[in-house]
């Protein structure tokens, strides 16, 4: 434990929850899984298996879909008035709001970020998303137009537009924030008015097995919110099933544009959430110690498992030398144990094999010449902990520059000019966000609008808000997540005229 704090004690809904023998809910029902393979279920900070969950297979997930068809095609869901619906989403906040520390316990439990993270930000800003993206439900818009159709003389016409729901959504969500980034996605489909299959990642599924309770409880009809767990087959065999209609993916850009390869066949609708490579740049008038907070908030938060982690930090070279020796110093200084410990700083990352490809990522950086000043190895102890990592003269070509690594490292690169620091930023297939660290605005304004990424921040990194859209450059994705149009993508636009 760090400093001699307490470790949090799981609840006792926790510990009753985790001795389930879960299976897959379709229908409005728990169902056990048409096959018997299940899925062990880890606790990052220990390698211990904490319980088990169905490894749900092709016939599971066209259950899933066909439910999902069912309650679209009958209008359980669309059926009812907007506020009706609305007012089941905000009871499903408003659940998700009084369960918040059991869902938190499990979240760090199965994730093993933080309790702190999953509190305040998982589990924390959870219920303000709800109720904002709910507040929609009851504002979906068409427009009017004038025409000038000649075909029919004398003719007069009205044309509009209608939103109607897309259909059956198949919803893909990572193993980085599981309950946070599943509720993105399923709560603007469930307020535009489709119905939803939810596959959470099989390292980290217990939040999202969680949430389907509480839906039920809120209220949502037996067959418009889904759940099949799983490994890649089910998630393949969910993309490829011919009742779905939208694919939702959060995830590595290679899933994403294998994705994006299957959709093609059949025309599906895709909102691809994708990796980063993201840059953070610090000018000479930042100030050092505010610099190097905010790089390792944007570095390492989450231990570096965050697709918007600044992971390449691009410093002017007049204060280089200060602010890398200040980093790694700080890095050095962070406390690390499990997420149940409140005080630590860097906990275990989500997985055995992620632990592995973080420390290939370390060793093939030192063989291509960088350096390592701290960290990039994993302590003696169980469980999947990586000591944070500060890397220096990697060139831009090496692959520790250009591959996104997931994890609590973090590569320092000087430049001589504004204008080299925006091309060694751009200089990434990916755009997903950025920073910019300065107190002149001037310059501000002028680099902002040269980057190639879909969020600049300005003096702050990794922060997001419901109001304000989230989405990538490039091969960082398709579509926006939030905002009062991200209804938009789960959507059809159809044009009616009429003549009279």
């Amino acid at each position: 434990m760090a400093n001699g704090s307490e470790m949090v004690a799981p609840l006792a809904a926790v510990s009753g929850f985790l001795r389930q023998q879960h299976g897959v809910f379709i229908d409005g029902e728990w169902r056990p899984g048409r096959g018997a393979e299940r899925l062990d279920v880890f606790d990052p900070a220990t390698g211990d298996v904490i319980t088990t969950v169905v490894n749900a297979n092709a016939q599971d997930v066209d259950d899933a879909a066909q439910s999902a068809h069912r309650a679209f095609e009958n209008g359980a869901w669309t059926g009812l008035p907007a506020a009706e619906r609305e007012r089941r989403l905000l009871k499903f906040a408003d659940l998700v709001e009084q369960n918040a520390e059991e869902l938190a316990q499990l979240e760090t439990l199965n994730q093993g970020k933080s309790i702190n993270i999953s509190r305040f930000v998982d589990v924390g800003g959870a219920p303000a998303y709800m109720r904002y993206i709910a507040g929609l439900t009851t504002k979906i818009t068409g427009e009017t137009f004038d025409v000038s159709i000649g075909a029919i003389p004398g003719a007069r016409f009205n044309a509009s537009t209608r939103r109607e729901p897309v259909g059956v959504v198949a919803a893909i969500a990572p193993w980085n924030f599981p309950l946070m980034i599943g509720l993105w996605k399923i709560m603007p489909a469930l307020a535009a008015g489709c119905t939803v299959v939810l596959k959470p990642s099989e390292v980290t599924p217990l939040t999202s097995v969680r949430l389907m309770d509480l839906a039920k409880e809120a209220g949502l009809p037996a067959g418009v919110l889904n759940l099949v767990t799983g490994d890649g087959r089910t998630g393949k065999a969910l993309v490829d099933h011919p009742l779905v209609s939208k694919i939702t993916f959060t995830g590595s850009t290679a899933t994403g544009k294998a994705i994006a390869r299957s959709a093609a066949d059949r025309m599906l609708r895709t909102s691809l959430e994708l990796g980063g490579k993201n840059p953070a740049i610090f000018l000479a008038d930042a100030p050092i110690e505010q610099a190097v907070q905010g790089a390792v908030m944007g570095g390492f938060f989450n231990n570096g498992q965050v697709c918007a982690a600044s992971s390449r930090l691009f410093v002017a070279r007049s204060i280089y030398e200060p602010f890398t020796k200040a980093l790694a110093q700080a890095v050095e200084g962070m406390s690390i144990g499990p997420g149940l410990d409140p005080a630590a700083q860097i906990n275990p990352v989500a997985s055995a094999g992620h632990r592995q490809k973080i420390l290939d990522h370390v060793q093939r950086a030192r063989q291509d010449g960088a350096r390592i000043l701290t960290g990039g190895d994993s302590p003696d102890r169980p469980g999947y902990y990586v000591r944070p990592a500060v890397v220096v003269d990697a060139a831009a070509d090496f692959a520790i520059s250009r591959q996104e690594v997931f994890g609590p490292l973090v590569t320092v690169t000087p430049f001589d000019s504004e204008d080299e620091a925006v091309r060694l930023a751009n200089d990434t297939d990916m755009g997903l966000a950025a920073s910019v660290w300065t107190n002149d605005l001037k310059k501000t304004m002028d680099i902002v609008p040269r980057i190639k990424a879909g969020t600049v921040w300005v003096n702050c990194h990794n922060l997001v808000d419901p109001n304000m859209p989230f989405g990538g450059f490039k091969e960082s994705g398709v579509g926006r997540d939030f905002g009062v149009r991200s209804l938009e993508a789960y959507t059809e636009v159809k044009s009616v005229c009429i003549a009279y």
